[in-house]
């Protein structure tokens, strides 16, 4: 049976976090809007800035700063911040894309999903904080965790698949003469 689109876009996703260069997490996400890829993204340092795998630490690690705790230390813009910035850089829109993301968006993530137009985003986990979430739903941002938005698909794509299977029996019962 074909791959679901949502699994299909978070193993991209998953494929992306792999470029990393954070010590703590590898963060991976990607960019669809009309069901092509317009940017992926995933955490590190800036572009021509120094790596954390490069000095071999995480400042944040080294002091003991919980996760979701003294951002402000760290080095690496995250994965959607940097797919949004791809977009803006090319200048293309993210309007009315969809984003998938390895882990739950932050509260600055989703400050920058909101803004750049994005209208949904699928991710993978949790984060310790729920201003961000909570900032998607006042601005009308739907959002879903990867297993429920998969598990919606599936249901969906069953009952596609049934009307398709319908076609192709009157198809197959009444062929066409070419």
């Amino acid at each position: 049976m074909r791959k679901l689109f949502t699994e299909w876009a978070m193993e991209i996703a998953e494929d992306s976090k792999v470029r990393s260069t954070c010590l703590s997490r590898q963060v991976g996400a990607v960019i669809i809007r009309d069901k092509q890829i317009i940017a992926t993204g995933y955490n590190g340092a800036p572009a021509g800035a120094i790596h954390c795998t490069d000095i071999g630490y995480c400042i944040r690690k080294k002091r003991g700063i919980p996760s979701g705790q003294g951002l402000e230390l760290c080095r690496a813009g995250h994965a959607e911040a940097n797919a949004i910035d791809q977009c803006a850089r090319r200048g293309t829109s993210c309007e009315g894309a969809t984003l998938y993301v390895t882990t739950q968006p932050c509260v600055f993530c989703c400050i920058h999903i909101i803004q750049s137009g994005i209208k949904k985003v699928i991710f993978k986990g949790e984060y310790p904080t729920g201003l961000g979430l909570q900032l998607l739903k006042e601005s009308g941002i739907e959002f879903a965790k990867y297993e429920e938005a998969l598990e919606e698909e599936r249901c969906a794509s069953e009952e596609k698949h049934q009307q398709e299977m319908e076609r192709v029996r009157e198809f197959l019962d009444n062929p066409p003469e070419y």
